[in-house]
């Protein structure tokens, strides 16, 4: 039920019905009704739904990867390429500004982005140890603008789709990424110049 309505989500925008996802999973409505007790019951589902597949998948992600910075970026990534099309990418971010505005929806919302940064930070402070991003705020911060980051990057690329989002988002990835590879510009380097 999760999965169909993910997908008349998709098709119809925040317009949709439990008579649309019901049509879709093949099911009575009053099935659904009584499952979720209403459409916002199904959404805060999808939500909570949303958030233990998120930590299953970005941990399995970075947990497989030896390369700490490349799994932060495959894992965001990977996120986020359910939005590769645009056709549905802007019907699922205007699903999105509906649960902004929504209470509990947002503070699912709020829950599902404190999961993206838990799971990218161990990742993050493993790379900083090594020595591998010395340009890189703290892991904490770096975990929350690689996340903005990929948000922006699939609002930006649904707006305007060129390419694929998989491709925009692993280019912007890496550009902030590559500059955390750098070691900062001490005052003193800026002086001399």
């Amino acid at each position: 039920m999760i999965a169909a309505a993910g997908a008349v989500i998709g098709r119809l925008g925040p317009g949709f019905t439990l008579a649309d996802v019901a049509k879709e999973a093949g099911i009575a409505a009053g099935t659904l009704v009584q499952r979720f007790g209403s459409k916002h019951g199904l959404l805060a589902a999808m939500s909570r739904a949303s958030i233990e597949e998120t930590r299953r998948v970005l941990r399995a992600a970075l947990e497989e990867a030896g390369d700490p910075v490349e799994a932060v970026t495959r894992a965001l990534v990977g996120r986020y390429a359910a939005l590769d099309d645009p056709v549905t990418a802007p019907n699922n971010l205007a699903q999105l500004s509906v649960d902004l505005a929504d209470e509990r929806l947002r503070e699912l919302m709020a829950e599902y982005y404190a999961v993206v940064r838990e799971e990218l930070e161990p990742a993050l402070r493993r790379a900083v140890a090594a020595g591998e991003l010395p340009g890189a705020p703290p892991p904490e911060v770096a975990a929350g603008i690689l996340t903005a980051l990929a948000d922006g990057a699939a609002i930006h690329w649904s707006t305007r789709p060129s390419g694929s989002l998989v491709d925009r988002l692993s280019t912007d990835l890496r550009a902030v990424i590559e500059g955390w590879r750098r070691p900062p510009v001490r005052e003193d380097d800026v002086e001399e110049r």
